[in-house]
This record gives C-alpha cells, structure tokens and sequence, in this order.
C-alpha cells in the first residue's frame, strides 16, 4: 500500500523544486501548452517502451503505468477545473483524492497503448483550451475545497510542475522533462 501524498505542493509556484528541478520563473505562461504537449509526448515514449511498466520500483512508489494514469487524471482535472474558471466566478472545485482515484481506477491494471491514447488527447485538450483563452481569462479565479485560490495562468504552471515532477519520478531522462 503506497501511503497518500498529504504534501501541499502549492509551494512550487514560488520556487524550484529541488526534485525535479522545475522553475516556475523560468516557465512563461503561454509556453504552457506547448509543455503540456512536449510532456505528454514524453509520457507516450515512456509508455511505449514495453520497460516494466507495471513494476513497483519501492512498495511506497507507484509504478511508472500508474504514474502515467495519474498524470491523465491529471491533465482531465486540470480541464475540468478551467472549465469552471471559465463558465463561473470565483468557483471551489469538487475536491479529487488521487489515492483513491489510483486504487479505483485499478491504474496498474490498464492498458499502456489506452492510457498513451488517452493522455496525449487529455493534453491536446488541455493545452488547446490554454491557446484559446480569451485575454482577461490567465486572471480568473477558482478555489481547491481546502481553500487554497489559484489564477488560470497559476493553475496551468501549478500543474505543469506536477506532469514534469512525475517524469522525473519514474526515471525520464532530463531532456524529456
């Protein structure tokens, strides 16, 4: 059993992160969806490898087919909450457990070529609807249920950090991140 991550990551929008080396400042925000995409291009490499994707490397970690799921739950989340940004003011998201998201979708079950094909549309999707914000929109608001607020434009880099965090995790090389 791998125990919940119970970390507020939110600290990644001020600084580095020293794991993975993201850097928020160095990230422009219209160059978002382009990472998005980039990123996800590098996930369905990785999972086109046919390298133990299914392996645990640490009963603590996920495997690298799992992290893949989380990061294409991830990418609809991310979505689903511009969505909301967008349609209202000032919104709270449902609150997501991705733990349990993790054990009841059965991630280390599913197909690899599925989850690569799902990934890569929930990126284009993703990155697709930050191309086409309206101007004013990278400054719309929107809650986590813990309270925590975020802009459109803080949102999409807080989430970025979480798709390159994750390259890192299963062992991408750098020049995949």
């Amino acid at each position: 059993m791998i125990t919940p991550d119970t970390k507020d990551w939110t600290w990644v929008l001020e600084r580095p992160c020293a794991e993975c080396g993201f850097d928020p400042g160095a990230v422009g925000w219209k160059d978002v969806p382009a990472l998005i995409r980039a990123n996800a291009a590098s996930w369905c490499e990785v999972l086109n490898s046919g390298e133990r994707l299914r392996t645990r490397p640490r009963p603590d970690r996920w495997s690298v087919l799992e992290y893949a799921c989380h990061v294409r739950d991830v990418l609809q989340l991310l979505d689903e909450r511009l969505l909301l940004m967008l349609a209202d003011d000032d919104p709270t998201y449902p609150a997501w457990h991705q733990d349990q998201a993790a054990i009841d979708g059965r991630y280390n079950e599913q197909d690899p070529s599925t989850v690569a094909t799902d990934l890569s549309i929930a990126a284009e999707r993703a990155a697709t609807r930050l191309d086409q914000l309206p101007g004013d929109a990278a400054h719309r608001t929107g809650r986590r249920s813990d309270g925590t607020r975020f802009t459109v434009e803080s949102l999409g880099r807080y989430f970025a950090h979480d798709f390159v965090h994750h390259l890192h995790d299963v062992g991408a090389p750098a020049a995949c991140r």
